[in-house]
């Protein structure tokens, strides 16, 4: 039985939201996104689409300016946002997932909401299958010890679902997923990979001042220059972007048998660490 498109208007206030509407074949269906939308999803740049705030910093005038029926929003929220959202009197979609599954089952209730399952049960099946493919390939190998890295000040762990992808590629994550932690704890349980992925960072990240860190030049990974940066969007957008990061992930954790991937970026050397650490 042929699916029945439901045609809404959307606002999507996370990157998440819009790469799934995109993958769903439904960008048309959005009346407003965030610019970190338009970054990740560059078609939609001369599409009209009005440029609101996000699910962090939500006004309920941009909101109601976009005339949208349906909002949808996604973490990290604040409260202050969460308020705005409501006060717009839109109805919404408020997203929180945590896991892998969690981001699987958001997709599939986006899907379903705008009438495009069997299109949501696709994506999520290959999804699914090439994550237990990878995890096949690394089944054998060493599990080196991987430092994920969300946020610098505070350092702040990368979320649940990295450390997902991270045991998928074949390492082993350190630390508690989503908690803040010290530059003491990181140095102490030596990583032998270091990846930052920093919010709305992108790949602009200062790899040699994170490895300068107090105590970081001893560890195992800026010893052998293994301090990487992936994109943002590729760890902290649960959505089909994750795939982009497991890649990223297992040329970082296993270059040997992956090789490069687009999106990561390395340290140039241990010597401009110690120069950044000088200066």
């Amino acid at each position: 039985m042929p699916e029945t498109r439901i045609l809404r208007r959307v606002a999507s206030l996370q990157p998440s939201i819009t790469v799934t509407l995109r993958d769903l074949g439904l960008l048309r269906s959005l009346a407003a996104c965030t610019k970190y939308c338009v970054e990740l999803c560059p078609e939609l740049k001369d599409s009209g689409v009005a440029v609101i705030e996000d699910s962090w910093s939500a006004k309920a005038e941009q909101i109601l300016c976009a005339k949208p029926d349906l909002v949808m929003a996604s973490v990290p929220y604040r409260m202050e946002s969460l308020a705005e959202i409501m006060k717009s009197g839109v109805p919404c979609l408020c997203l929180a997932p945590k896991s892998l599954a969690d981001g699987l089952q958001d997709i599939l209730h986006i899907a379903r909401i705008m009438g495009a399952e069997h299109r949501g049960l696709a994506l999520v099946t290959r999804m699914e299958e090439e994550i237990k493919r990878v995890r096949r390939l690394t089944s054998t190998l060493p599990r080196p010890r991987v430092y994920c890295e969300e946020w610098g000040k505070p350092l702040i762990h990368s979320q649940l679902w990295v450390a997902e992808l991270v045991c998928a590629a074949g390492g082993q994550f350190l630390g508690q997923p989503g908690k803040q932690t010290s530059e003491g704890e990181v140095a102490a349980s030596d990583p032998e990979v270091i990846v930052a992925a920093w919010c709305g960072a992108g790949d602009r990240v200062p790899l040699e001042k994170i490895a300068a860190r107090h105590g970081w030049s001893d560890t195992s990974a800026v010893r052998a220059g293994r301090v990487f940066c992936i994109r943002d969007e590729f760890l902290n957008t649960p959505a089909s972007t994750l795939l982009q990061g497991l890649r990223a992930l297992c040329s970082a954790i296993h270059p040997e048998k992956f090789g490069e991937a687009p999106g990561l970026k390395r340290l140039v050397s241990a010597e401009n660490a110690r120069q950044a650490k000088e200066a």
